[in-house]
């Protein structure tokens, strides 16, 4: 069955971005690049943990992004890889298709169920990408995992992924944790 798992990095302070991710092509903010770095590692022919934590990554049947977030990464020019599905949550849909294997779609809970339909398809899980999105989703336990890439940084301001948590208390199982190159990988199962 598939899982719905939040990949995200995050500062040793608590950031996912630091401040000014408001303009497109800037999702990391001003000076927030060292949120990404280990992914370097991982590249196409990459070795290691990192690698082996974003190949995972890129193994996923399907991605739910927010708007916010998808508008800010360049809709990935229409495919964020391998042609997955990419099932943009709105509030409101725009007036204009996504581009490429995008969709705009409303409904938390119709959204969880299309994107894992998707995934299960190929044996594989759902990617999630937006602070909003994830808090969204964590409030109404729907969250399976989650994998913080804790970068070494402080970057004293910008935006959290933990801020503003609507909803009751969640308890959370470490299940894996690896020592990366300039990161460290912790997988949480949610309870």
């Amino acid at each position: 069955m598939s899982k719905l798992v939040v990949y995200m990095s995050m500062s040793l302070d608590g950031f996912i971005a630091a401040e000014g991710d408001d303009a497109p092509g800037r999702g990391l903010g001003v000076g927030g690049e060292p949120l990404h770095a280990w992914m370097a590692e991982g590249g196409e022919h990459g070795r290691g943990v990192n690698a082996g934590v974003l190949e995972e990554m890129m193994t996923s049947g399907a991605v739910i992004v927010g708007r916010r977030s998808f508008e800010l990464a360049n809709e990935w020019s229409g495919d964020h890889h391998d042609g997955v599905p990419i099932f943009v949550l709105t509030r409101q849909l725009p007036d204009h298709p996504a581009p490429g294997v995008a969709q705009y779609v409303t409904g938390i809970e119709s959204t969880v169920a299309k994107a894992k339909a998707a995934a299960a398809a190929g044996d594989r899980d759902v990617m999630m990408h937006g602070a909003e999105l994830v808090r969204a989703l964590l409030a109404v336990g729907l969250v399976d995992e989650l994998v913080i890439s804790l970068v070494p940084v402080l970057l004293g301001r910008g935006r959290r992924l933990f801020d503003e948590l609507p909803g009751e208390m969640r308890q959370l199982r470490l299940v894996e944790s690896l020592d990366g190159e300039g990161v460290l990988h912790l997988r949480y199962q949610v309870c």
